[in-house]
């Protein structure tokens, strides 16, 4: 039982650098204290998103958790202990979400490249019944940033959307959010050529090949601009009169609205339904999932920019 464990294994780094030179293996890690409001999790499964590795080379230092720390930020398992104040959870339970209140601000010591990890209750919700831990563990930061997003734009039924990067973790989100759960009238999404098809099975009407088109060029312009690769001041040229770009990438380029998402639970909780009734669908990248013992090749095929949706590690251990 989880009292009784105090070392635990994990990935770490002790300094900033590239995964394939920092990112090592440790079999005694400390096993996370569990506060008032947290579970601590036995995990499952975790995906890996470009913040690991950015945090990972030291783009934010200033604001970043000590070293030596265990990255991730996905995850998905079974709650085996719960902090006094806990009240949605009990031990048993399968749950999944984005175990950092804030991106870029002090994130978790241990993560979720970890056999346990701890995490505040309202950053987590109930797994939904029908998802592999891996397909859970794929979607909490990247889905919360899709519907964060649309939300910032005021996104409604009856508007048109382009999306930046149709086929990358945020971008498969946006495109079946706008279209499944608000009816969006028309969606369009950028993609390489071999993606295109999945951009339509997503339920984009216009997939777009940027290989062969400047999606600014084109004679149709769209309500929401939705930007996951950072090509905000271009998003500007495809936006009818009175629309609005949202964008990811940070430095942002205003009046484009720029955020970094805050985890919520319970923006997976309102999803939910969507995603048990198959209307809303995690997208695993081919690859995925990566064995434990082979998250240093996750984060190596991740850094190269081609992963389609997500890279997810599992089992763990």
């Amino acid at each position: 039982m989880a009292s009784e464990i105090t070392t635990i294994k994990a990935w770490t780094y002790s300094e900033y650098g590239h995964s394939v030179d920092v990112l090592k293996f440790d079999p005694n890690v400390p096993i996370p204290q569990v506060k008032d409001d947290q579970v601590l999790i036995k995990v499952a499964a975790a995906s890996l998103n470009p913040i690991d590795y950015k945090r990972m080379e030291g783009a934010f230092k200033a604001s970043d958790s000590p070293l030596p720390t265990a990255p991730g930020y996905d995850v998905s398992g079974v709650v085996v202990k719960v902090g006094s104040e806990v009240k949605k959870f009990k031990v048993g339970d399968e749950v999944y979400g984005d175990i950092n209140v804030k991106a870029l601000e002090y994130p978790k010591v241990i993560g979720s490249l970890a056999e346990y990890t701890a995490a505040e209750e309202i950053l987590l919700a109930h797994k939904p019944k029908n998802l592999s831990f891996a397909e859970a563990a794929s979607l909490p930061l990247t889905i919360e940033t899709a519907y964060e997003g649309l939300e910032r734009t005021g996104f409604s039924a009856g508007k048109s959307i382009l999306v930046l990067g149709g086929a990358g973790g945020v971008g498969t989100h946006v495109i079946q959010l706008a279209k499944h759960v608000y009816g969006a009238s028309k969606v369009a999404a950028t993609s390489s050529t071999k993606k295109l098809e999945l951009l339509s099975n997503l339920g984009a009407d216009l997939p777009i090949d940027y290989t062969k088109e400047n999606f600014e060029d084109l004679p149709e312009k769209f309500d929401v601009v939705f930007d996951t690769v950072g090509e905000t001041e271009k998003a500007f040229k495809a936006l009818k009169e009175g629309g609005k770009v949202v964008t990811i990438v940070p430095p942002g380029f205003p009046p484009s609205i720029f955020f970094i998402l805050p985890s919520n639970g319970a923006i997976l909780e309102k999803l939910n339904p969507y995603l048990e009734s198959g209307k809303v669908k995690p997208v695993l990248d081919p690859k995925s999932p990566f064995p434990f013992s082979q998250s240093v090749e996750a984060f190596s095929y991740l850094e190269t920019g081609r992963a389609t949706g997500k890279v997810v590690i599992h089992p763990i251990p």
